[in-house]
């Protein structure tokens, strides 16, 4: 009658212990893998990172934009006066000093406009300009220029306007595509916070499992001891395995707690609100072929435009340093201006105003050091294309690898689970039977650490599985579950609408 009693007691203290175990504390809020993902996307600072560098290659492009366009500019001196000495040459060729007392204002309005196809810039200007001497007999003048174009263009050298509009919507591409790579960074990030406070959490729930377990092995120990059932080696066994099952409980309260830390701080969660996490229920099924995920990761990433940026960078190089061997250029301008003692005059009485300029500089002599630089740049082009030759061989090399482990970690998850469940149902078999001496605290004790290992491994075999999903879809931009391409509404991002 005392071992049957002492078997209930053994068994409902046991079972007892699993559910308290398994069962969360009434306070914590539960939280799951997707709200995990959604809350660190959203309030993260890894999240806040990522806009605001997105937000730095949006003006830049910007300001690209804004160089196409044109642009008028107001530029005036109100006023400037002078009362000083300059050089003034006589008829004679000798030089003397004369005084000058002179106020000036001076206003001009432009309009300028990049031209795209040639490289140069158009510009329409109006002036007008007052000048009054302050000394004896002083009067005013007045010059105008009402109206004068003017021409400013580069010859055989290289069109900086062209080769950017090729080069800056790739780099804005560019950065669009990093921005939603480094937002799934963020959803990686939070799975792996995730899945730390979930191990810690089941690691928790394992120490109070053992600790209460043997506490009432412990007593059952004791009273089969006094009745000669077990040897004493085997009662300080199970003293033993108290005193460890209780540094096991300490130090997992003390993980658990950093865990729920670490999730809440990257969550932006304020302090003292705890989570209890929740294992995901299922996965997404179905394999992937590596071909389909290489197509994707090609025609999405952040990378198949850096590989097209650089490209293009290497090219403009060559063709910079090839047009400075020699520099021409035009400049050219047409209009009309008049002078006069009255505004009305000044533009009542015009005349031509034209200037056609064209300077060069061609080298004679430079010792071979402009031919050096298109060297230079044409050696710089070939390392860059043959440093992407690398770096795309890495990254198809790197994509296979994903795909096979992430089409292998589903099998491993199975087993891993299969095992979870066979090794708590071995251990629960040995806990009901040690009581009635069938088998050994060896036994028991090797049931039980075959228990907590193969817990651990499902949840650290659900954690990489869930890794690798979230490195695929950070590679590729593309939503496999749902079939389709992650895109962002950068606009409203961009300004909070």
């Amino acid at each position: 009658m005392k071992r049957l009693l002492i078997n209930i007691s053994c068994l409902g203290c046991a079972v007892a212990a699993v559910i308290a175990a398994a069962t969360p504390q009434a306070s914590a809020r539960t939280i799951t893998l997707d709200e995990t993902v959604t809350m660190a996307r959203a309030r993260s600072v890894e999240a806040e990172v990522a806009l605001n560098q997105l937000r730095a290659s949006y003006w830049s492009y910007r300001s690209y934009r804004a160089e196409l366009l044109p642009e008028i500019n107001f530029t005036a001196t109100v006023p400037s006066y002078r009362k000083n000495y300059s050089t003034y040459q006589l008829d004679d060729g000798t030089y003397t000093f004369v005084r000058n007392n002179v106020m000036e204002l001076k206003g001009e309005l432009s309009v300028t406009q990049n031209i795209w196809l040639t490289g140069g810039s158009i510009s329409l200007n109006t002036s007008l300009d007052w000048m009054r001497q302050l000394d004896s007999g002083a009067s005013n003048r007045f010059m105008t220029v009402p109206v004068a174009l003017t021409l400013s263009q580069p010859i055989f050298g290289v069109n900086h306007t062209k080769w950017n509009r090729r080069i800056e919507p790739v780099r804005y591409q560019e950065a669009m595509a990093q921005f939603i790579s480094d937002t799934e960074d963020v959803a990686l990030n939070a799975v792996t916070h995730f899945f730390n406070l979930l191990m810690a959490k089941e690691n928790l729930g394992i120490a109070r499992q053992n600790y209460d377990n043997s506490v009432k092995l412990h007593e059952v120990a004791i009273a089969k001891r006094e009745m000669g059932k077990i040897s004493r080696n085997d009662l300080l066994q199970l003293e033993l395995n108290l005193l460890n099952a209780e540094s096991a409980l300490t130090e997992s309260e003390s993980a658990y707690r950093a865990a729920m830390f670490a999730l809440c701080a990257f969550l932006d969660i304020e302090d003292g609100e705890e989570l209890d996490p929740v294992a995901p229920a299922d996965e997404p099924e179905g394999d992937m072929e590596y071909t389909d995920v290489l197509d994707k990761a090609l025609a999405n990433n952040s990378f198949a435009r850096s590989i097209q940026r650089r490209q293009l960078e290497a090219d403009y190089q060559v063709a910079k340093a090839k047009g400075d061997m020699r520099q021409i250029s035009l400049f050219a301008q047409v209009g009309f201006t008049g002078t006069a003692d009255n505004p009305s005059d000044a533009y009542g009485y015009l005349k031509d105003n034209q200037i056609v300029e064209i300077g060069f500089s061609i080298p004679i002599l430079d010792w071979g050091k402009r031919r050096g630089k298109v060297k230079v740049a044409e050696n710089n082009r070939r390392l860059v294309e043959s440093r992407i030759r690398k770096e795309q061989m890495e990254f198809d090399q790197n994509i296979f690898i994903l795909v096979e482990r992430y089409n292998n970690q589903r099998r491993q998850l199975e087993i891993a689970r299969r095992a979870d469940t066979i090794a708590a149902k071995r251990y629960m078999t040995n806990l009901e039977t040690f009581p009635i001496g069938h088998i050994s605290t060896l036994d028991l004790n090797d049931s039980r650490v075959s228990k907590d290992e193969s817990r651990q491994e499902m949840i650290n075999q659900m954690y990489l599985f869930w890794k690798y999903h979230y490195q695929i879809r950070s590679l590729t931009l593309w939503d496999f579950a749902q079939g389709t391409r992650i895109d962002a509404d950068i606009e409203r991002i961009l300004h909070g609408k």
